[in-house]
């Protein structure tokens, strides 16, 4: 699996709800379109005003490989640069595992308890 998560800014952070509105059909495409997309979310950053959240998981690289090829990814750079893009910071993450973070006596852990 990959996550990719970061940042983006924009220059007036008053555009940031018409940004996140208009991108919509470009965060659900994906999801429903491209295989290996396990989710595709673009928000609102609740505390950093003008602030976007960045997360995606994909299945593996050459599904993320295809995406960045696809139409909905060169729309969403569009739209993205199109509404005054400031500054990004978004990073890609190899995960080789995965477990829940609550065990089975729902207590959170941040130890890997079943490797």
């Amino acid at each position: 699996m990959i996550i990719i998560a970061g940042t983006i800014d924009l220059a007036d952070p008053s555009m940031r709800d018409e940004v996140l509105a208009a991108s919509m059909p470009l965060q659900a495409a994906p999801r429903n379109e491209e295989p290996g997309c396990e989710a595709y979310c673009f928000a609102a950053d609740p505390v950093v005003e003008g602030r976007i959240q960045v997360y995606e998981l994909w299945t593996d690289e050459q599904s993320l490989a295809a995406h960045f090829k696809h139409p909905n990814y060169i729309n969403m750079g569009a739209l993205l640069r199109g509404s005054g893009l400031k500054g990004a910071d978004t990073r890609k993450f190899r995960c080789d595992h995965a477990e829940p973070v609550y065990d089975n006596t729902m207590t959170p852990r941040a130890d890997f308890f079943n490797v």
